[in-house]
């Protein structure tokens, strides 16, 4: 099955957030406590809306 324009530009969106929780993981070190519960906290949110996509395509998008 040939990939369509949007597949390709929403798996392209997903290699991006890869790309930048690798760069979150590689600057957390030296993050102060503050930055990092607040950073967590704007993850935990992230995981929320990500958790709901899964569901959504598991569902086959019904």
């Amino acid at each position: 099955m040939a990939a369509t324009g949007e597949l390709i530009r929403l798996i392209n969106y997903v290699d991006d957030i890869t790309t930048t929780l690798r760069r979150i993981s590689a600057h957390i070190s030296a993050m102060e406590p503050d930055e990092r519960k607040r950073l967590s906290e704007s993850l935990r949110a992230a995981r929320a809306n990500l958790d709901g996509v899964l569901a959504h395509l598991e569902k086959g998008g019904q």
